[in-house]
């Protein structure tokens, strides 16, 4: 499969930029894995931030993408169940943009545009761990889907 993996935010902790390349490298044998990064709201925006940090992930989605906002008011897939998404959004032929906020979360505009919503968990864990999570598991699927050793 080919995404994109458009974020809010920079990575500041090299472990998580570590955990990152690490994952794009992997997934790299099975298909085109990019990710795109949009820069955080100032927090003296207040509320504001949200509503500038979706206007800037709007930009970046374009009309014939399908999109995927990660979010925890959604279903959250086992292993199998996520490599069984992943065979379909493969066949969708456009091109599929995973979505993942700030620490504010994703405003209401981005979730309206998203063609479906996923979780990973009902806890909330900070984005730039989301990311290394994200890559994780889309490879795990990808393993499952090529029959290959991983999945436990």
């Amino acid at each position: 499969m080919n995404a994109t993996v458009l974020c809010v935010g920079r990575l500041k902790e090299p472990w998580q930029r570590a955990g990152v390349e690490e994952y794009l490298k992997r997934l790299s044998r099975y298909g085109k894995y990019a990710i795109e990064q949009v820069d955080d709201a100032p927090d003296s925006l207040g509320a504001r931030a949200l509503e500038k940090e979706g206007e800037a992930l709007l930009r970046r989605i374009r009309p014939g993408d399908h999109a995927i906002a990660l979010c925890v008011e959604a279903e959250a897939p086992d292993s199998p169940g996520l490599a069984r998404r992943m065979r379909r959004w493969a066949g969708l032929g456009g091109r599929i943009v995973l979505v993942i906020g700030g620490s504010n979360g994703l405003s209401d505009a981005v979730l309206a545009r998203a063609d479906e919503r996923l979780s990973f968990s009902r806890l909330t864990f900070p984005h730039g761990l989301m990311r290394v999570i994200l890559l994780e598991q889309l490879y795990r699927a990808e393993r499952i889907l090529a029959g290959e050793p991983y999945h436990k």
